[in-house]
């Protein structure tokens, strides 16, 4: 879907919300500057920003200084762009950062600082994640293929080497490095 132009009220406060221009990219984000501080996202907008390298300046500058009204996380959300109830769902494996999204439209809504928690989410999986992904990979071959947990990486091994085992590989190679 093409980034929305109309001026949209926020889903969470219904307060007016500020269009914040990125020229690079060539898209406008949704701030709620004025009410709660929430930003709404077109169809895959978030994917730009959601990285700790991605710059959101222009975020930033709108929402400087600024203090946001509490809203209630739990009364349902209406897409502000097609009207569709949106879904309250977690945006990460670990389960730490709960988003509103529209499954019409692909729209994202993110309460008061959930970006920012979603940027430092994606630096714990960049620090943390070939462990966690190899610790996920073993509890699932131990439970679902029944192997002792001694055993997990000689039962890889009788594996030819597919594309999905050189995924895994790439993933996890602090643990290839020792076999």
């Amino acid at each position: 879907m093409a980034d929305n132009l109309d001026i949209i009220n926020c889903p969470a406060c219904h307060n007016a919300m500020t269009k914040v221009h990125f020229p690079d990219l060539g898209i406008n984000i949704d701030v709620c500057t004025e009410g709660c501080g929430g930003i709404y996202f077109d169809n895959r907008e978030l994917e730009k920003f959601d990285e700790a390298q991605e710059d959101i300046t222009p975020i930033l500058k709108s929402i400087k200084d600024k203090k946001f009204e509490e809203v209630d996380t739990s009364e349902p959300r209406m897409c502000p762009v097609c009207g569709t109830k949106m879904v309250r769902h977690y945006n990460d494996i670990r389960k730490e950062v709960m988003i509103d999204e529209c499954y019409n439209c692909g729209g994202v809504f993110l309460d008061n600082r959930e970006l920012f928690k979603i940027r430092e989410a994606f630096k714990k999986v960049e620090k943390e994640g070939s462990q966690e992904a190899v610790d996920e990979f073993n509890k699932m071959l131990v439970a679902t293929f029944k192997v002792p947990e001694s055993g997990v990486i000689d039962f890889i091994k009788k594996f030819p080497k597919s594309s999905t085992m050189q995924l895994f590989e790439a993933l996890c190679t602090n643990m290839y490095k020792n076999m």
